[in-house]
């Protein structure tokens, strides 16, 4: 009986393995390899720094990510928005999105599998390992949703701290004659090295423009690729002096100048706030500790003092 089972649980394990790869690495048709080359070929465009060549990490994560995706695919408004949130996280591919639905599903059903398989290799009951499976089930579904949402945080958060240089950057390159596009090109070259994140946006801002879009819709691209305050009323402000013929360069300094009024304020509160989040830690870790090399001596002193009495 012993042996049956074995010999079927390995079976099974095969066939599964063989179904796996026939789904991630299955060879396409000569008529689909044919149209990926000539996409390839028309969609290939000249090296400029935004759109890099996905390397082979990227290849095989992709080739398993289909699958997975095929399997279970997306609607149409889930897609739309986490294609949004994925670019507000600075990954603008269009892959993005089937990469992260693969991790996501993949967690939420691999680290289940792995807290059960931990219970069998201990020799536990798998009945036993109900609640920690949930829990898994659980973090599985949260992590990537965190692990996303910190990384959009961030972003934005880079973005404001380096947009009162860009805009300093763009002031200086108005007042020299230059236009407010080739002042775009100019900031996307100078902050590239300090601020990548707001470089690599304004680049995008210039290919659009180049590509024929109206600057309008280009600047309000922008904002929504990134979900930056700031940005927002830079380009309500851009727009209204663009149509109502005012001097941009002014408006520019005043906006800039008021940008490192917020940025300092915003210093300052994070400052402010460091002292209410030290408590925590500080009730949790150093008070316990202290208490303990304060009292311990004295303590032992009255435990001998009751010993002998």
């Amino acid at each position: 009986m012993l042996l049956l089972i074995a010999a079927s649980t390995f079976v099974c394990g095969c066939f599964t393995v063989m179904g796996i790869y026939w789904l991630a690495f299955r060879s396409s048709s000569i008529a689909a390899v044919r149209l990926a080359e000539l996409k390839s070929q028309t969609t290939r465009q000249p090296d400029n720094g935004l759109t890099p060549e996905p390397g082979p990490v990227a290849a095989i994560t992709e080739q398993i990510a289909e699958p997975i995706n095929r399997l279970v695919p997306p609607s149409a408004a889930e897609a739309a928005k986490l294609r949004k949130q994925l670019m507000q996280a600075g990954f603008s591919s269009h892959e993005a999105v089937l990469v992260y639905r693969a991790i996501y599903l993949s967690s939420m059903v691999l680290l289940p599998l792995a807290v059960a398989m931990l219970y069998i290799l201990l020799a536990k009951a798998v009945s036993s390992a109900t609640l920690p499976i949930l829990f898994a089930f659980i973090a599985g579904f949260f992590i990537p949703r965190f692990t996303l949402g910190q990384m959009i945080k961030r972003r934005r958060l880079r973005i404001q701290w380096g947009l009162p240089d860009a805009l300093d950057v763009m002031v200086v390159c108005v007042e020299a004659g230059l236009g407010l596009n080739a002042s775009i090109v100019r900031v996307c070259e100078e902050i590239s090295q300090v601020h990548p994140d707001l470089s690599k946006e304004f680049g995008i801002v210039n290919l659009e423009i180049r590509v024929g879009r109206s600057r309008e819709e280009a600047l309000s691209n922008l904002v929504e690729r990134t979900g930056v305050e700031d940005l927002g009323s830079l380009v309500s402000m851009l727009v209204q002096a663009d149509k109502f013929g005012t001097s941009i360069t002014r408006a520019i300094r005043i906006y800039s100048g008021a940008l490192r009024i917020k940025r300092r304020q915003r210093a300052e509160q994070a400052a402010q706030m460091a002292a209410v989040k030290l408590l925590l830690p500080l009730a949790l870790f150093l008070f316990p500790t202290l208490f303990i090399a304060i009292l311990a001596p004295a303590a032992l002193h009255l435990i001998d003092a009751f010993r002998t009495m």
